[in-house]
């Protein structure tokens, strides 16, 4: 049974509705519990609040990883793969049977998890690096979650052989469900190398193998944990190129192009994982250096065409709509009262500025060596999968609130603000964290002044006031966050339905004009941003290889 929607025409399967909604209230939760541990752990790295106990803190930090990293994200690409293979290509669920048997799978490995972490049972932290060893139903519950996950992988693919089977669109993939199938790929990869690697721990936790070892486990774990990020920022992409069009009509101006990017993912990302095990003594320089300097680059070309790509689309369109004064008209009069397009172009910025630049460092062999296990890790780590993924999944989610739970978005007026408040926290807290490491202070260790240690260790005065950014810019992060789901959480449990378009209060944009002839650059604007990003990525390069030179004095 299809409905067809008065505001796209798309036509929607009624069975797969209640799949989409199921796993988009999860990944809610779990994004609300996410941030409870975000807010716990900040107000115990700073050190003036010094909230958490020990135990309670490694606890919180396992918990947040897990629900912030894990659950909120995958939950949510869920919602976006059933979305992308069936009502954005007219398509009927191909077995909505299995669908709700993943649910089940991804809902009881999410609660045997978080059950085995706030009992105690699994102080391990996301990472679970051996000989650290959790009780086995923490494993259990990683597992069936990642079974869950990877059996809606298949039934997108098969979603996608109903479609063609039945003809239901025209020509290729839409680029926003053609990038989802990038980031299917990259998960089904990831998943495996998850069971490589869980399943024997799982059996280790349970008595019937001996030992692991650790430098074996911490190899094939990355290929599991960094790649599972890539699906993340496949997955955001996607997004970014489905908020340009809905926005303000905006399309790739090279469609193969962004298409041979999303190929550069699948071929990259997985390989790349190896920048994680820089400092580890068992694994060989030409690995290290084959893997990061060669291989990694090729993901980072791919993130490069997508950084000028999704722009571009949205100048162009701009441009065709008659925004054609200067550079950077058309930017000026975007729709910035839409969340869902604030939300995007934010997300590229703090994702290219911030996350990308010091995920190219992160990623060098020499330069690692500055940050390596210091609190510019997690920094990092804020300026990819939160002001990136989890902002561009905020701004999906008010397109998705009244589009598929036919519900007018509660607040809207706090929506507007909502993106800038939740980026502002998250560039704040990333930089400043980044900048922490930079000065020594250690990535996870409780207590940084090393109270009743046989040593003592004074950090460089500065860093008091990096620590009160930290704490400023993490609580208006928290901020963003618990507003953002109460706006969610309101509209769709308790806010107005949608009775029709005039109820819609986010525009479903029309597409551009037809590009007239014209002299010169189709995207200026765009184009002078992108040098403007690589003076600073060159900059920062320079000065990360002139603090690398002054790290010790060689005589």
């Amino acid at each position: 049974m299809f409905r067809t929607c008065d505001i796209t025409g798309f036509k929607v399967d009624r069975k797969v509705e209640p799949l989409i909604k199921a796993n988009a209230v999860v990944a809610v939760v779990s994004l609300l519990l996410g941030v409870t541990g975000a807010l716990l752990l900040v107000l115990t790295r700073w050190q003036v609040v010094h909230l958490l106990l020990p135990d309670w803190y490694y606890r919180m930090l396992t918990f947040h990883g897990l629900n912030a990293l894990v659950f909120w994200i995958v939950f949510f690409e869920i919602a976006g793969l059933y979305f992308g293979s069936t009502i954005i290509l007219n398509c009927k669920m191909s077995t909505p049977g299995v669908g709700w048997f993943a649910f089940i799978l991804t809902i009881l490995g999410f609660g045997l998890v978080n059950y085995a972490v706030l009992a105690g049972k699994a102080d391990v932290l996301f990472t679970s690096y051996v000989p650290l060893r959790a009780e086995p139903v923490y494993y259990l519950g990683i597992i069936l979650f990642a079974v869950g996950a990877l059996i809606a992988c298949f039934l997108f693919l098969a979603n996608l052989k109903k479609a063609k089977q039945e003809k239901t669109y025209e020509g290729s993939l839409p680029l926003f469900t053609y990038g989802l199938l990038a980031a299917c790929i990259i998960a089904i990869l990831t998943i495996a190398t998850g069971a490589i690697i869980y399943i024997p721990t799982l059996l280790w936790s349970l008595g019937y193998i001996k030992s692991l070892n650790p430098a074996m486990y911490k190899l094939v774990f990355w290929g599991f944990g960094h790649s599972s990020q890539q699906i993340n920022v496949t997955a955001m992409i996607s997004i970014w190129y489905l908020g340009a069009f809905l926005t303000v009509g905006g399309t790739s101006i090279n469609e193969k192009v962004s298409r041979i990017a999303f190929m550069l993912y699948i071929i990259g990302i997985n390989v790349a994982s190896a920048h994680h095990i820089l400092s580890d003594p068992g694994v060989g320089t030409e690995f290290k250096i084959f893997n990061t300097s060669y291989i990694m680059y090729i993901a980072v070309l791919a993130s490069l065409i997508h950084a000028f790509a999704v722009p571009s689309a949205i100048e162009s369109a701009q441009r065709r709509r008659g925004f054609t004064k200067g550079l950077f008209d058309w930017l000026i009069n975007a729709p910035w009262g839409n969340p869902a397009f604030s939300a995007v172009l934010l997300g590229m910025l703090g994702f290219g500025f911030i996350g990308g630049v010091t995920g190219v460092i992160n990623g060098m062999e020499q330069t690692n060596t500055i940050i390596h296990n210091t609190l510019s890790l997690p920094g990092h780590f804020k300026g990819t999968v939160v002001i990136g993924t989890t902002l561009t999944f905020m701004g999906a989610a008010y397109y998705i609130v009244p589009l598929v739970f036919r519900k007018k978005i509660a607040f809207f007026k706090l929506a507007q603000l909502q993106p800038w408040i939740f980026a502002g926290g998250v560039a704040l807290l990333s930089s400043s964290m980044y900048i922490l490491g930079a000065f020594g202070i250690p990535r996870r260790h409780y207590d940084i002044t090393f109270t009743g240690s046989a040593f003592t260790h004074t950090f460089n005065p500065a860093t008091d006031l990096f620590w009160v950014l930290f704490a400023i810019g993490g609580i208006l992060a928290v901020t963003g966050a618990l507003i953002w789901i109460i706006i969610i959480v309101v509209s769709v449990f308790f806010g107005k339905s949608l009775t029709g378009p005039q109820d819609m209060q986010l525009a479903v944009a029309s597409p551009a004009p037809e590009a007239k002839e014209h002299k010169g650059l189709e995207a200026p604007g765009t184009l002078v941003l992108s040098i403007l990003f690589m003076v600073v990525f060159l900059t920062f390069i320079a000065l990360n290889y002139g603090w690398l030179t002054a790290m010790w004095e060689v005589k």
